[in-house]
């Protein structure tokens, strides 16, 4: 998605959560960097610096903000709604 976006997620290409994670966000119609870790392991090291050691995909991030993975990312849609939480980008 978007370069500039305020929503950041750390994926595999093999990893199923990381597709519904981005299934979700696509739904919501909410714009994201998608960062994979597979590819760049300064950005895997990065993603695990910034999660406090996570090292799981997918990690969320939300202006800079740890959000967690895709379990916790269905939560806050379920409780809230993403649309609620997340500011779109301009």
């Amino acid at each position: 998605m978007r370069e500039s976006s305020k929503v950041v997620i750390y994926t595999s290409p093999l990893c199923g959560f990381c597709y519904k994670a981005k299934s979700l966000l696509m739904k919501k119609n909410i714009n994201f960097l998608e960062i994979n870790v597979d590819i760049d392991l300064k950005k895997k090291k990065e993603m695990i610096l910034k999660s406090g050691g996570k090292t799981s995909v997918p990690q969320i991030f939300y202006e800079n903000r740890h959000i967690g993975g895709c379990d916790d990312l269905i939560k806050i849609d379920k409780k809230d709604g993403l649309e609620n939480i997340f500011e779109q980008d301009v």
